[in-house]
């Protein structure tokens, strides 16, 4: 299948892309946060199978957007063009050229703001994607705890402070809280993040989605 030109969007597009797509390939797309983050997962991704495209900025909620609008859009632009099924009714399975996307945001509330974004869009212009199983959250580290001569990591500010406290009276205790993807050690961020054999993945479900959404619309707008 054709590779997608990083020329298409000009300066917007950052695409960073993977030998190997298409239906029925084991590729990957990771939709990350901005260059810094794109450029970290780039240096231990597997570039046969995994392509990497940065985000820069929030999303637009696309919930109410007009298909003109998202087109254009500096930052779901290159997005579509990279999956390349087109969207809404116009979507064709047959030009998938990623067999999951993957959304990797840094673990703080610009990144979960951003991920629920992104979610909004694919539920709302390309819902067989979820449908089908294709889109997943990864769940970086929100930092690290060394104690007793090992390293433990929590994938939130509660799951460090319990392990700080577990191993507080075997000597003494230091917390490391990562400040985004590009703070992550890389073969850190490699095994957590990016790695199929063991990084933490949730797939999402079109169920998770909509209660998500009903969850958002009963605390008032969403930007």
């Amino acid at each position: 299948m054709a590779r997608v030109s990083p020329e298409r969007f000009g300066a917007r597009s950052r695409l960073d892309d993977c030998r190997h797509d298409g239906v029925g390939t084991e590729a990957e797309l990771f939709v990350v946060e901005g260059e810094s983050a794109a450029a970290s997962v780039v240096r231990v991704r597997d570039a046969g199978f995994q392509a990497v495209l940065p985000m820069q900025g929030k999303p637009l909620n696309s919930l109410r957007a007009s298909r003109e609008k998202v087109l254009s859009h500096p930052l779901f632009g290159p997005l579509i063009e990279a999956i390349g099924t087109g969207l809404g009714p116009g979507y064709r399975g047959d030009s998938l050229r990623y067999g999951r996307i993957l959304l990797l945001m840094d673990p703080d509330a610009d990144g979960i703001h951003c991920g629920l974004l992104l979610l909004m869009f694919f539920h709302r212009w390309m819902p067989r994607l979820i449908e089908s199983g294709r889109v997943a959250v990864v769940r970086p580290p929100w930092g690290e705890v060394a104690a007793d001569g090992c390293v433990h990591r929590g994938l939130s500010d509660d799951e460090l402070t319990a392990l700080a406290d577990r191993f507080r009276d075997r000597g003494p205790v230091t917390i490391r809280r990562y400040r985004g993807l590009a703070a992550i050690d890389a073969g850190v961020l490699r095994d957590t993040c990016v790695a199929p054999a063991t990084r933490c993945v949730t797939h999402v479900s079109p169920a998770d989605v909509a209660a998500m959404i009903e969850f958002l619309d009963g605390l008032g707008p969403f930007p």
